[in-house]
C-alpha cells in the first residue's frame, strides 16, 4: 500500500473520550488519505469500475450539551475501482458550519438534543433551526456531482466523485422554495437522470417537493400541504409518480409551541402517502391513508396495473419504551436501536382506482437501511440487500439478500466485533439478471483494528467477499451510501 496524509484536522475532542458514539466503532478520523495500490486479499473483479461513496457523521470538537450521533461533522469515504485495482480518499465536507467552528476552534451550534437557542451563534440552518447544518447524512451522485445532504435539511454540498475536491453549494438549492432547504434523502431516477427532492420545517405549508433535471436545473416545484410540522426522513419514487409521506411520529406541538423540539408517536393518526405525478401540481396529490407507523427508509415502489406499490421499513415500535434499568445514555439512544425500533420489510398498496390501502408484512426478521439494483429504482424487481443491526447499538452486523418474490434471505455476518456499511450493488457491463454484479461496503473491525472495502458478488453472498481491499486506517462507523458506474462520472468517455 502506498499512502500519504493529504490533511489533518484539528480537533478539541478529549483523549480519553468515552461518549459511545465517539468511541469504539465510532471514533471519528482527523485524517485525511489519498491511498494507491491498496492490499487485497482476493481478486478485484476486473469489469468493477466506478466509484463507492459513503458518508460519515465525524465529529471534530466537543458537542454543545448531548451528543447525537447524527450531529458530526460530514466526512466522505471514497473507495474507486477500475482495471482490477483500487484507490481510497477521504475528506471532511467542507460546509459554512465546518468552517466557521474551525476558524473558532470549538462548537458553534447545538445537535440534535439540545436547545436551539443554547447554540454560541444565532445563525443556523435546517428544520429545527439554529443547528449546524452538517451535510453529513447522504450521499448521491448527480450531473457527475458527489452531493451530500444533511437529514434536518439545508444546503446541498458538492465534490467531485473522483478527487473529492469541494465544489461549493448546489446552485439550484437557492430556487427551491423551501426555507429550509433540502433533506436527505434526494432520489435519483437513472432512466431518466431526474433528481426528486424535498425539503420541510415548522412553517406552513411545512413540505415542498421538487425536481432537478439531469443538467443540474431544478425545473419544478410545488407545495405539499400538511396539518403541521412533520419529520419526514425520505421518499420514494416510480415511473410516473412521486410518493411522499405525512407519518405520525413528529415534534408534540404543545411542546413545540414553548420551543421544544420532542418527538412523540401519536398511534391514534394513520400514516398518510402523498402520491402526485412527478411534474404535477399541489391540486393533484392523492392522500391514502394506513396503519400508523414510522418508516425511516423505503426500498422501492413501482406501478402495478391500478396500484402504486411501496416498500419500506414498518417500525412496530417507533417509541420504544425506556428500558428497567438502562442507563441515561442507552435510554436517549433507544430510538436510532433498531432492534427496539423493530423495523421490518413491509408492503404497501395504493389503489389509484378506488382510493383504498392495502398492506402486509414481507418479513419477519428485524432489518434496515436496504438498497437495490439502481436500475430498477421506481419498476418493479426482485431484489433488496438489506443491513441488520447489532441490538443496543446502531451497528451493522450482517448484510442479507432479501428476495421479494420467494420471501427467502441469505445473509452474511461480518463477524464478531466488525461491523458494516450501507451496502449498493454495482451491476456487472452487460447483465442481464437483477442481482448480476457486486455488493460493496466498507467495514469497521474492532478485533484486528483495522477497516476494509468488501467486494461481493451479490448472486452468492453466503460465499463471502470475493475481495478485501485494505484501508490505510481504521474508520468510523457510517450509514448511507452510493455506487456511480464509471460511465457516470466526470471526465468519462459516456458521460
Amino acid at each position: 500500500m502506498a499512502a500519504k496524509i493529504v490533511s489533518t484536522i484539528a480537533s478539541t475532542l478529549p483523549e480519553d473520550d468515552d461518549h459511545p458514539y465517539r468511541t469504539g466503532a465510532w471514533r471519528p478520523n482527523h485524517r485525511e488519505w489519498d491511498a494507491y495500490d491498496l492490499d487485497v486479499v482476493g481478486e478485484i473483479p476486473a469489469d468493477l469500475e466506478g466509484v463507492y461513496l459513503r458518508n460519515t457523521e465525524n465529529p471534530v470538537h466537543p458537542s454543545i450539551g448531548l451528543y447525537h450521533p447524527f450531529d458530526g461533522d460530514g466526512m466522505l469515504h471514497q473507495i474507486a475501482f477500475g482495471g482490477g485495482e483500487a484507490t481510497y480518499r477521504n475528506r471532511f465536507v467542507r460546509t459554512d458550519g465546518f468552517r466557521a467552528e474551525q476558524e473558532a476552534a470549538e462548537s458553534l451550534w447545538t445537535g440534535f438534543y439540545d436547545l436551539p437557542e443554547n447554540s454560541k451563534r444565532e445563525d443556523g440552518w435546517g428544520a429545527r433551526g439554529r443547528m449546524k447544518d452538517a451535510s453529513s447524512t447522504d450521499v448521491i451522485v448527480h450531473n457527475g456531482l458527489a452531493l451530500t445532504s444533511f437529514w434536518q435539511c439545508g444546503d446541498i454540498y458538492q465534490l467531485d466523485p473522483r478527487t473529492l475536491s469541494q465544489r461549493g453549494k448546489a446552485p439550484w438549492v437557492a430556487d427551491f422554495p423551501s426555507p429550509t432547504g433540502v433533506s436527505a434523502h434526494p432520489k435519483l431516477d437513472e432512466r431518466t437522470g431526474e433528481l426528486l427532492v424535498f425539503g420541510y420545517g415548522k412553517e406552513a405549508p411545512y413540505l415542498h417537493y421538487g425536481v432537478v433535471d439531469p443538467a443540474g436545473r431544478l425545473v419544478h416545484s410545488i407545495d405539499v400541504p400538511l396539518p403541521g410540522p412533520r419529520l419526514p426522513h425520505d421518499m420514494a419514487f416510480t415511473e410516473n409518480y412521486a410518493i411522499l409521506n405525512d407519518l405520525p411520529l413528529f415534534w408534540d406541538p404543545e411542546l413545540l409551541a414553548m420551543g421544544l423540539h420532542v418527538p412523540k408517536f401519536f398511534p391514534d393518526v394513520p400514516t398518510r402517502f402523498a402520491v402526485v405525478p412527478r411534474r404535477g401540481a399541489t391540486e393533484d396529490i392523492r392522500w391514502f391513508e394506513a396503519a400508523p407507523t414510522y418508516v425511516l427508509h423505503w426500498i422501492n415502489a413501482y406501478e402495478e396495473g391500478d396500484e402504486i406499490v411501496l416498500d419500506g421499513f414498518f417500525q412496530h415500535n417507533p417509541e420504544p419504551s425506556r428500558q428497567p434499568g438502562s442507563s441515561k445514555m442507552a435510554s436517549l439512544y433507544r430510538y436510532i436501536d433498531l432492534a427496539q425500533l423493530d423495523a421490518r420489510p413491509h408492503r404497501w398498496r395504493l389503489n389509484l382506482r378506488t382510493g383504498e390501502t392495502r398492506e402486509e408484512p414481507l418479513s419477519d426478521r428485524v432489518m434496515e437501511f436496504g438498497m437495490v439494483n439502481a436500475q430498477v429504482y421506481g419498476h418493479d424487481y426482485r431484489y433488496a440487500y438489506n443491513m441488520t443491526a447489532e441490538p443496543g447499538m446502531f451497528l451493522f452486523d450482517g448484510l442479507v439478500k432479501h428476495d421479494l418474490r420467494t420471501g427467502c434471505d441469505e445473509r452474511y455476518a461480518f463477524g464478531e466485533g466488525v461491523y458494516g456499511s450501507e451496502t449498493p450493488f454495482a451491476p456487472r457491463p452487460g447483465a442481464t439478471a437483477e442481482d448480476d454484479g457486486y455488493l460493496v461496503t466498507f467495514t469497521t473491525d474492532m478485533v484486528r483494528d483495522r477497516s476494509e472495502c468488501l467486494v461481493f458478488d451479490a448472486a452468492s453472498i453466503t460465499d463471502g467477499p470475493i475481495a478485501r481491499v485494505r484501508l490505510p486506517e481504521r474508520i468510523s462507523s457510517g450509514t448511507h451510501s452510493c455506487w456511480t458506474p464509471a460511465a457516470a462520472l466526470p471526465g468519462s468517455s459516456a458521460g
